[in-house]
């Protein structure tokens, strides 16, 4: 990085000129009170009515050359968070005392700090490094004390990993039953018309790739491919688009094949096979149609540059995860509340499970397209974890809160949808051997799932009041028992939802017969 003052500003004046190409090559004016461009797919706005009245406009305009360098060498999103942090710092030593900052110096940094705590001081580190870049510069506004404030001073960085290492329930990694259950509810609401096909997927992929919004915001069709094996069999690798590689933002210069399961990766190749004809179609869209974006915009086309024409924000591919997913309202055997989704969240997911799995912290930096492993650590930390005991007291305790159960109750085979039709009835002689059933399917056609231990997860169940349930819970949390014991934690907790959703049944079963119970 160049330690030189702005190509496009004269040191000595610094008359700001009538032009600014940033890093990525995107061109603004920086002569008006708001920068504003698109940087690929990113919308970048440096608004300086936000520092007035906090600073006198020499303050303004002194950062704006030494912001101009930031914007020409490095990444937008790093001079764009400069300025933030540089805004934070303003106004809050203009609103602590009472007025307007004019110099930045030594005295204003040392209240400043003073403002902040072990875990906020990072604010400060991260405006450390443009502050000493507008001093080297030579631009007025900071003074030599204050550059060698900045220079002696020690600052805790932000803290990272704490909701992963401590499973928070709200913003860590999901468990392995609250991902199931996510699973289950997307297919069913998929199956029943509720969920969009484009949304289907693009839930599915941040389910078993947890990549950044913006990786997925860059995808292209053509990245989708089908390849055949020497048996004759086919496999579906997706190139995602590496994004925090030096000099490969917004570039699609650099990707990482990943292998996407044979149902989902099917269904994601006809689907883009629908969205190139689609482009093929519309007369604007500059290029071929295999780059055309994967998953379109849905708002009017914005101004984006012809590399990402029709491409959807990573915002918009946020904002539409965290949706999909709030509209399946699974709840949580944690809380008790519909369990909140974010791309953050799955992308703990993903390298949570993947340290669960074994893999090293390499893999796992592979997987969240990390240059290094410095900060997949945590990961690995988290795993001697958290496969809590589970007895039936416990599993009837938390029942209530993860509602596991989907189906409906019956007192017997005359309340069922299928009344007269005992190929419906639901038994197993590993619970019952005079088959007693456990209930019925109220769903009309062929199954796919292993019953009875799917039922209890399934809204077409019906189960019968007088069913063999306890002897289910039984050999369930037996089971689960016996395989801790043998294999490893993914193969024994395989069934914990399940259980929950039986532990249901059993406790409405008894307060129906004998009144609310503890279960203690």
């Amino acid at each position: 990085m160049s330690s030189q003052a702005p190509k496009l500003v004269q040191r000595n004046t610094w008359t700001l000129p009538s032009s600014v190409e940033t890093f990525s090559g995107a061109v603004f004016d920086p002569n008006k009170k708001c920068w504003k461009f698109h940087d690929g797919l990113a919308s970048i706005s440096l608004n300086f009515d936000r520092l007035i009245p906090y600073c006198t406009k020499n303050i303004i305009e002194q950062a704006k050359p030494a912001l101009i360098w930031y914007l020409e060498n490095t990444e937008s999103a790093t001079s764009v968070g400069a300025f933030n942090h540089l805004l934070r710092m303003i106004t809050t030593m203009a609103t602590t005392t009472g007025n307007p900052v004019n110099i930045i110096d030594s005295y204003l940094l040392i209240n400043y700090h003073n403002t902040l705590n072990a875990e906020t001081e990072w604010k400060l580190g991260s405006l450390r490094a443009f502050l000493k870049k507008w001093h080297q510069l030579g631009i007025p506004g900071i003074t030599d004390d204050a550059a060698k404030y900045l220079s002696k001073i020690r600052l805790k960085g932000n803290r990272k990993g704490t909701a992963v290492l401590t499973m928070n329930p709200t913003l860590g990694p999901l468990t392995d039953t609250e991902r199931s259950a996510i699973q289950r509810a997307l297919n069913h609401f998929f199956s029943n018309g509720e969920v969009a096909l484009d949304d289907y997927l693009l839930a599915w992929l941040s389910l078993l790739l947890g990549q950044r919004n913006i990786q997925i915001a860059m995808l292209k069709v053509c990245d989708i491919q089908k390849i055949q094996k020497a048996d004759g069999s086919h496999e579906y690798v997706l190139r995602v688009p590496r994004v925090k590689q030096a000099n490969a933002m917004m570039r699609r210069e650099q990707f990482t094949d990943r292998l996407i399961t044979e149902t989902i990766g099917a269904m994601l190749f006809a689907y883009a096979a629908q969205v190139r004809l689609r482009f093929e179609k519309i007369k604007n869209f500059v290029g071929a149609a295999s780059d055309a974006p994967l998953f379109p915009q849905r708002k009017k086309n914005r101004s984006y540059r012809h590399a990402f024409q029709y491409h959807t924000s990573p915002r918009e591919i946020g904002n539409r995860i965290s949706s999909i997913f709030e509209d399946l309202k699974v709840i949580s055997e944690r809380t008790g509340e519909p369990i909140e989704i974010t791309s953050k969240r799955l992308r703990h997911t993903v390298a949570t499970v993947a340290a669960r799995e074994g893999h090293g912290e390499l893999i796992i930096a592979e997987l969240l397209d990390h240059s290094d492993t410095q900060n997949v650590g945590i990961y690995v930390k988290a795993t001697p974890e958290i496969i809590e005991r589970i007895d039936k007291a416990i599993a009837l305790r938390m029942a209530p809160l993860a509602r596991a159960f989907a189906g409906t109750f019956i007192e017997d085979q005359s309340d069922a949808v299928f009344n007269n039709d005992h190929a419906y009835r639901i038994a197993d002689p590993r619970f019952d051997t005079k088959l007693k059933p456990m209930g019925n399917c109220g769903r009309h056609g062929a199954c796919g799932f292993l019953a009875p231990i799917a039922c209890y997860t399934c809204p077409s169940f019906q189960a019968w009041v007088e069913g063999p349930h306890e002897e289910v819970l039984s050999y369930l949390l037996a089971e689960r028992e016996r395989l801790l014991k043998k294999t490893d934690t993914r193969i024994a907790t395989i069934n914990d939802r399940t259980i929950l959703a039986v532990a249901e049944v059993v406790k409405h079963v008894r307060e129906t017969k004998e009144g609310p119970t503890d279960d203690l």
